[in-house]
């Protein structure tokens, strides 16, 4: 197996690792600010993981703040009994840049149950949709997962749907931070090797909303890689 890809499948099983512990230490609890729980993940990444650097910083949404992405701004929110809540994790281990988002609902509000069911079988589809086409371009994949937002009667929350990933620092693109995301109209081919014509690599974010009800739900992880491989 390419090393690269290898590398990149274990940051995320170490990223998914991290996440399971959260959950299962019940981290994900109303009361809790959602700094307090980032400090928390924070401090757990560092003891149990070795994390010492995150590429990008910890986010923690919960309730109406949901309905934001990584650079909105917004008051620090108490979890309350029934929110939803989304984590976007971006740890980096042994070099390599793991970026991991999940959502988790706590109470038992059919609609936010089906909201994370939806946001994982909406990244499965546009996996399968990168695997079954070849000639794939960053703004068709954005396109894509757009439509399955609507099929499921939910309403996509950003304006990008992903980026490059890789051993960190990963590739930028210098005066045109748009190059190497996922979003409406970039025609980078999503196959398009790098200047060295090794295989770039690629997360696939899904933000699902309801404006409506203030809730939303994400998910991310590699798109390029099949993390189960390994």
């Amino acid at each position: 197996m390419d090393p690269t890809v290898q590398s990149l499948i274990v940051a995320q099983h170490k990223a998914e690792a991290l996440f399971a512990e959260i959950v299962s230490r019940g981290m994900i609890r109303p009361g809790v600010l959602e700094s307090e729980l980032s400090a928390e993940i924070h401090s757990l990444a560092g003891t149990r993981f070795g994390v010492r650097r995150h590429w990008h910083k910890r986010i923690v949404r919960a309730g109406s703040n949901t309905l934001l992405g990584y650079h909105d701004e917004a008051a620090d929110r108490h979890i309350a009994a029934d929110d939803i809540v989304y984590l976007d994790l971006g740890p980096v281990f042994d070099e390599w840049e793991a970026d991991f988002g999940r959502s988790y609902a706590l109470g038992g509000d059919p609609d936010k149950h089906r909201l994370v069911r939806d946001i994982g079988a909406a990244f499965a589809n546009g996996k399968r949709h990168y695997q079954s086409t070849l000639n794939l371009t960053a703004g068709e994949m954005y396109d894509y997962v757009v439509s399955l937002a609507g099929e499921a009667g939910w309403e996509f929350g950003a304006a990008t749907a992903g980026h490059l990933i890789g051993e960190f620092p990963h590739e930028r693109a210098p005066g045109n931070a748009q190059r190497f995301q996922i979003r409406h109209g970039n025609p980078i081919s999503l196959r398009e090797p790098d200047a060295n014509g090794r295989s770039r690599h690629w997360i696939l974010e899904v933000h699902f909303v309801d404006r409506a009800r203030e809730i939303g739900g994400f998910f991310e992880e590699l798109l390029t890689v099949d993390a189960g491989a390994a």
